[in-house]
Protein backbone atom coordinates (compact mmCIF):
# COMPACT_ATOMS: atom_id res chain seq x y z
CA UNK A 1 0.00 0.00 0.00
CA UNK A 2 1.11 3.52 -1.04
CA UNK A 3 2.04 5.98 2.11
CA UNK A 4 0.23 8.35 2.96
CA UNK A 5 1.48 11.31 5.07
CA UNK A 6 0.26 13.93 7.31
CA UNK A 7 -0.51 17.83 7.23
CA UNK A 8 2.82 17.73 9.49
CA UNK A 9 4.93 14.93 7.82
CA UNK A 10 4.52 17.02 4.53
CA UNK A 11 5.39 20.18 5.76
CA UNK A 12 8.91 18.81 7.70
CA UNK A 13 9.52 17.30 4.81
CA UNK A 14 9.71 20.10 2.48
CA UNK A 15 10.33 22.39 4.83
CA UNK A 16 7.52 24.66 5.21
CA UNK A 17 4.69 25.76 8.04
CA UNK A 18 1.58 23.40 7.77
CA UNK A 19 -0.82 26.82 7.32
CA UNK A 20 1.20 27.17 4.68
CA UNK A 21 0.29 24.11 2.96
CA UNK A 22 -3.73 24.59 4.41
CA UNK A 23 -3.44 27.75 2.15
CA UNK A 24 -1.57 26.25 -0.90
CA UNK A 25 -4.81 23.85 -1.08
CA UNK A 26 -7.54 26.36 -0.11
CA UNK A 27 -5.56 28.69 -2.95
CA UNK A 28 -3.93 26.99 -5.14
CA UNK A 29 -6.28 23.38 -5.17
CA UNK A 30 -2.62 21.78 -4.18
CA UNK A 31 -3.80 19.46 -1.35
CA UNK A 32 -4.31 15.96 -0.71
CA UNK A 33 -5.81 14.41 -3.95
CA UNK A 34 -8.04 11.72 -2.06
CA UNK A 35 -9.79 13.51 0.96
CA UNK A 36 -12.88 12.21 2.46
CA UNK A 37 -15.06 13.87 4.55
CA UNK A 38 -14.57 13.87 8.37
CA UNK A 39 -10.96 11.80 8.02
CA UNK A 40 -7.63 13.80 8.30
CA UNK A 41 -5.74 15.09 5.43
CA UNK A 42 -3.18 12.67 4.11
CA UNK A 43 -1.09 13.03 1.17
CA UNK A 44 0.91 10.35 -1.19
CA UNK A 45 3.73 10.34 -3.17
CA UNK A 46 2.67 12.46 -5.92
CA UNK A 47 1.21 14.93 -3.92
CA UNK A 48 4.49 15.41 -1.92
CA UNK A 49 6.37 15.41 -5.43
CA UNK A 50 3.65 18.64 -6.42
CA UNK A 51 4.26 19.75 -3.19
CA UNK A 52 8.21 19.85 -3.06
CA UNK A 53 8.22 21.39 -6.97
CA UNK A 54 5.76 24.27 -5.79
CA UNK A 55 8.58 25.07 -2.76
CA UNK A 56 11.20 25.09 -4.89
CA UNK A 57 10.15 27.09 -7.73
CA UNK A 58 9.44 29.59 -4.96
CA UNK A 59 12.65 29.14 -3.83
CA UNK A 60 13.91 29.80 -7.30
CA UNK A 61 11.72 33.29 -7.41
CA UNK A 62 8.90 32.20 -9.09
CA UNK A 63 5.24 33.80 -8.46
CA UNK A 64 3.43 31.29 -5.96
CA UNK A 65 0.30 31.47 -9.10
CA UNK A 66 2.80 30.12 -11.46
CA UNK A 67 4.43 27.94 -9.25
CA UNK A 68 1.20 26.07 -8.42
CA UNK A 69 0.53 26.43 -12.21
CA UNK A 70 3.28 24.67 -12.88
CA UNK A 71 3.20 21.49 -9.73
CA UNK A 72 0.00 21.08 -10.79
CA UNK A 73 0.83 20.33 -14.08
CA UNK A 74 3.45 18.60 -13.39
CA UNK A 75 3.00 14.26 -12.92
CA UNK A 76 5.64 12.03 -11.89
CA UNK A 77 9.45 12.72 -9.80
CA UNK A 78 10.41 16.30 -9.22
CA UNK A 79 13.32 16.83 -11.90
CA UNK A 80 15.66 19.98 -10.41
CA UNK A 81 17.17 20.56 -13.59
CA UNK A 82 14.44 21.70 -15.32
CA UNK A 83 13.85 24.18 -11.78
CA UNK A 84 17.18 25.07 -12.24
CA UNK A 85 16.55 26.55 -16.25
CA UNK A 86 14.79 29.52 -14.40
CA UNK A 87 18.30 31.51 -13.23
CA UNK A 88 19.54 34.11 -15.73
CA UNK A 89 20.95 36.35 -13.42
CA UNK A 90 24.12 35.30 -10.54
CA UNK A 91 22.01 37.53 -7.80
CA UNK A 92 19.11 35.15 -8.33
CA UNK A 93 20.97 31.94 -7.43
CA UNK A 94 22.97 33.20 -4.57
CA UNK A 95 19.28 34.00 -3.40
CA UNK A 96 18.08 31.07 -3.81
CA UNK A 97 20.73 29.04 -2.21
CA UNK A 98 20.21 31.02 0.87
CA UNK A 99 16.46 30.70 0.80
CA UNK A 100 17.17 26.61 -0.27
CA UNK A 101 19.85 26.41 2.48
CA UNK A 102 17.12 27.94 5.14
CA UNK A 103 14.43 25.54 4.38
CA UNK A 104 17.50 22.96 5.05
CA UNK A 105 16.77 21.64 1.42
CA UNK A 106 20.19 20.51 0.75
CA UNK A 107 19.99 18.41 -2.54
CA UNK A 108 18.42 21.76 -4.11
CA UNK A 109 21.49 23.71 -3.27
CA UNK A 110 24.15 20.91 -4.56
CA UNK A 111 22.00 21.00 -7.52
CA UNK A 112 22.23 24.87 -8.29
CA UNK A 113 25.92 24.79 -6.86
CA UNK A 114 26.94 21.94 -9.56
CA UNK A 115 25.05 23.53 -12.25
CA UNK A 116 26.81 27.14 -11.71
CA UNK A 117 30.22 25.22 -10.80
CA UNK A 118 29.72 23.53 -14.27
CA UNK A 119 29.12 27.02 -16.12
CA UNK A 120 31.08 29.28 -14.86
CA UNK A 121 33.92 27.12 -12.81
CA UNK A 122 35.43 26.55 -9.87
CA UNK A 123 36.85 30.44 -9.00
CA UNK A 124 33.94 32.40 -11.01
CA UNK A 125 31.34 30.54 -8.49
CA UNK A 126 33.25 30.77 -5.42
CA UNK A 127 33.44 34.38 -5.97
CA UNK A 128 30.23 35.37 -7.12
CA UNK A 129 27.98 32.55 -5.45
CA UNK A 130 29.12 30.71 -2.92
CA UNK A 131 31.21 33.59 -1.02
CA UNK A 132 28.37 35.73 -0.78
CA UNK A 133 26.10 33.10 0.50
CA UNK A 134 28.15 32.53 3.23
CA UNK A 135 28.65 35.87 4.08
CA UNK A 136 24.55 36.41 4.08
CA UNK A 137 23.83 32.97 6.14
CA UNK A 138 26.60 34.01 8.30
CA UNK A 139 25.76 37.79 8.97
CA UNK A 140 22.11 36.34 9.80
CA UNK A 141 23.31 34.00 12.40
CA UNK A 142 25.69 36.53 14.34
CA UNK A 143 22.64 39.24 13.91
CA UNK A 144 19.80 36.40 15.22
CA UNK A 145 21.91 33.83 17.36
CA UNK A 146 19.81 31.63 15.36
CA UNK A 147 20.73 29.11 12.72
CA UNK A 148 23.95 27.62 12.45
CA UNK A 149 22.64 24.47 11.19
CA UNK A 150 22.08 26.20 8.26
CA UNK A 151 25.86 27.55 8.22
CA UNK A 152 26.89 23.82 9.29
CA UNK A 153 24.93 22.33 6.70
CA UNK A 154 25.93 24.38 3.77
CA UNK A 155 29.18 24.42 4.72
CA UNK A 156 29.06 20.49 4.62
CA UNK A 157 27.57 20.48 1.18
CA UNK A 158 30.09 23.19 -0.18
CA UNK A 159 33.32 20.85 0.82
CA UNK A 160 31.22 18.02 -0.49
CA UNK A 161 31.07 19.28 -3.73
CA UNK A 162 34.47 20.58 -3.93
CA UNK A 163 36.06 17.64 -2.81
CA UNK A 164 34.21 16.04 -6.03
CA UNK A 165 35.26 18.25 -8.04
CA UNK A 166 38.89 17.61 -6.85
CA UNK A 167 38.74 14.20 -7.47
CA UNK A 168 38.30 14.82 -11.34
CA UNK A 169 41.72 15.80 -12.11
CA UNK A 170 43.26 13.70 -15.31
CA UNK A 171 46.38 14.35 -16.50
CA UNK A 172 47.75 16.76 -14.66
CA UNK A 173 51.09 19.58 -15.74
CA UNK A 174 52.82 19.14 -12.77
CA UNK A 175 55.20 15.96 -11.72
CA UNK A 176 55.50 16.75 -8.31
CA UNK A 177 52.58 17.77 -6.27
CA UNK A 178 51.47 20.97 -4.85
CA UNK A 179 51.04 20.87 -1.09
CA UNK A 180 47.81 22.41 0.77
CA UNK A 181 47.37 22.62 4.56
CA UNK A 182 45.75 24.61 7.52
CA UNK A 183 48.19 25.31 9.85
CA UNK A 184 48.45 24.96 13.65
CA UNK A 185 45.00 24.08 15.46
CA UNK A 186 43.17 25.84 12.25
CA UNK A 187 39.93 24.26 11.47
CA UNK A 188 38.67 26.41 8.83
CA UNK A 189 39.81 24.66 5.53
CA UNK A 190 36.36 25.42 3.40
CA UNK A 191 38.62 28.62 1.21
CA UNK A 192 41.65 25.43 0.99
CA UNK A 193 38.99 23.06 -0.61
CA UNK A 194 37.91 25.81 -3.18
CA UNK A 195 41.73 26.17 -4.19
CA UNK A 196 42.49 22.14 -4.12
CA UNK A 197 38.91 22.36 -6.64
CA UNK A 198 40.54 25.07 -8.69
CA UNK A 199 43.75 24.03 -9.08
CA UNK A 200 41.99 20.46 -9.86
CA UNK A 201 40.41 22.34 -12.78
CA UNK A 202 43.40 23.47 -13.65
CA UNK A 203 45.10 20.12 -13.93
CA UNK A 204 47.68 20.86 -11.13
CA UNK A 205 47.75 17.84 -8.59
CA UNK A 206 48.20 18.30 -5.12
CA UNK A 207 48.89 16.95 -1.39
CA UNK A 208 46.13 17.98 0.57
CA UNK A 209 46.47 17.57 4.19
CA UNK A 210 43.61 19.52 5.46
CA UNK A 211 42.79 21.13 9.02
CA UNK A 212 45.15 21.31 11.93
CA UNK A 213 48.17 20.48 10.23
CA UNK A 214 51.46 20.43 12.78
CA UNK A 215 55.11 22.13 11.32
CA UNK A 216 56.07 17.94 11.86
CA UNK A 217 53.88 17.20 9.00
CA UNK A 218 54.48 19.96 6.49
CA UNK A 219 58.11 19.19 6.99
CA UNK A 220 58.24 15.43 6.75
CA UNK A 221 55.87 15.69 3.09
CA UNK A 222 58.07 18.80 1.97
CA UNK A 223 61.29 16.39 2.00
CA UNK A 224 59.99 13.42 1.46
CA UNK A 225 57.77 15.01 -2.19
CA UNK A 226 59.71 18.07 -3.33
CA UNK A 227 56.88 20.14 -3.94
CA UNK A 228 57.19 23.31 -6.08
CA UNK A 229 54.69 25.50 -3.96
CA UNK A 230 53.26 25.03 -0.86
CA UNK A 231 50.21 27.20 0.26
CA UNK A 232 49.40 27.56 3.83
CA UNK A 233 46.11 28.75 4.84
CA UNK A 234 45.58 30.57 8.42
CA UNK A 235 41.99 31.83 9.12
CA UNK A 236 42.74 33.24 12.82
CA UNK A 237 45.80 34.91 14.08
CA UNK A 238 47.07 32.04 16.43
CA UNK A 239 47.93 29.79 13.61
CA UNK A 240 49.19 32.17 11.38
CA UNK A 241 52.60 31.22 13.39
CA UNK A 242 55.56 32.20 11.01
CA UNK A 243 57.56 29.27 11.85
CA UNK A 244 55.22 27.11 9.51
CA UNK A 245 57.71 28.17 6.22
CA UNK A 246 60.70 29.43 8.27
CA UNK A 247 61.35 25.86 9.97
CA UNK A 248 60.88 23.66 7.22
CA UNK A 249 64.14 21.69 6.64
CA UNK A 250 66.18 23.06 3.68
CA UNK A 251 65.58 21.49 -0.05
CA UNK A 252 66.77 21.90 -2.91
CA UNK A 253 65.11 23.20 -5.33
CA UNK A 254 63.16 25.15 -2.67
CA UNK A 255 59.80 25.19 -2.97
CA UNK A 256 57.51 28.75 -2.99
CA UNK A 257 55.26 29.50 0.26
CA UNK A 258 52.31 31.23 -0.15
CA UNK A 259 49.85 32.26 2.23
CA UNK A 260 46.26 32.55 2.45
CA UNK A 261 43.78 33.81 4.85
CA UNK A 262 43.71 36.94 7.43
CA UNK A 263 45.41 35.04 9.89
CA UNK A 264 48.43 35.85 9.26
CA UNK A 265 50.83 38.94 10.64
CA UNK A 266 52.24 40.90 7.03
CA UNK A 267 55.01 42.68 8.84
CA UNK A 268 55.81 39.53 10.29
CA UNK A 269 55.41 38.12 7.24
CA UNK A 270 57.09 40.00 4.20
CA UNK A 271 59.21 37.97 2.69
CA UNK A 272 56.74 35.28 1.80
CA UNK A 273 54.48 35.92 -1.33
CA UNK A 274 50.36 36.46 0.02
CA UNK A 275 47.53 35.53 -2.04
CA UNK A 276 43.93 37.74 -1.36
CA UNK A 277 41.63 35.45 -3.12
CA UNK A 278 41.43 32.10 -5.50
CA UNK A 279 42.32 33.18 -8.43
CA UNK A 280 45.65 34.98 -7.12
CA UNK A 281 46.73 32.02 -5.17
CA UNK A 282 45.94 29.66 -8.48
CA UNK A 283 47.94 32.34 -10.47
CA UNK A 284 50.94 32.46 -8.15
CA UNK A 285 50.91 28.54 -7.56
CA UNK A 286 50.66 27.98 -11.76
CA UNK A 287 53.71 30.46 -11.76
CA UNK A 288 55.83 28.61 -9.84
CA UNK A 289 55.06 25.16 -11.71
CA UNK A 290 56.02 27.45 -14.84
CA UNK A 291 52.94 27.39 -16.44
Amino acid sequence: MEELLTVAAVARRIGVAPATLRTWARRYGLGPSSHEAGEHRRYCASDLAKLTLMRRLITAGVAPAEAAEQALAHKGEVKVEKILKTFEVREDVVAAIVKAANSLDRNFVESILRKDIEKYGVIDSWQEVIVPVLVIVGDAWQETGTGIEVEHLLSETITAILRERSKQLKTPLNSRPVLLASVGEELHCLALHALHAALAEAKVDCHFLGARTPLEALSSVVTRSAPPAVFLWAQLSKNGDPKFFRDIPAIRPAPRFILGGPGWDRDQCGDVAFADDLSLACAQIKQALGA
